[in-house]
């Protein structure tokens, strides 16, 4: 079985660990010394403190939101979804936006998002001239009916 390597890059990082046996992301925390507050409107950049290695390019980790802290008080990432590519080795860095008219106080050591880990298709491109028909084509945006 494959393993996601995981390297603590500071004292007080919380290593990203699931909830519940069957959760499908780990919780990452803010590692922080000091309490931040994310102003309404503003967006924060978070250090976790931890830095990862995927087993092969054929892995993708994806940074998703934490519902409660984006349904409940406006925090989530900023990009939507953050992506860490396989070769990435840095730090992973959460940036998040406060959505609310309310400002959000972070504490250190705090669950800020789950990370996810997926497979990834590595398919090549091919430009042309023409694409195959589909009954939908070119429809968009609502086309295919409200239900």
């Amino acid at each position: 079985m494959d393993s996601l390597k995981i390297k603590r890059l500071c004292e007080n990082a919380v290593l990203p660990k699931r909830a519940t046996p069957g959760s499908a992301g780990m919780d990452l925390y803010a590692c922080l010394d000091n309490a931040v507050t994310v102003e309404p409107h503003c967006c924060f950049k978070f250090h976790t403190g931890i830095a990862i290695a995927l087993p092969s390019p054929d892995y993708g980790a994806f940074i998703f939101a934490r519902s409660g802290l984006s349904v409940n008080h406006g925090l989530a990432p900023a990009n939507c979804v953050g992506v860490v590519d396989s070769d990435y080795r840095g730090e992973i860095i959460v940036g998040l936006v406060n959505q609310f008219d309310t400002p959000y106080t972070v504490e250190p050591g705090e669950r800020i998002a789950q990370l996810v880990i997926l497979p990834v298709s590595l398919m090549g491109t091919e430009e042309c001239d023409e694409l195959d028909d589909t009954q939908r084509g070119e429809g968009g945006f609502g086309s295919t009916g409200r239900t």
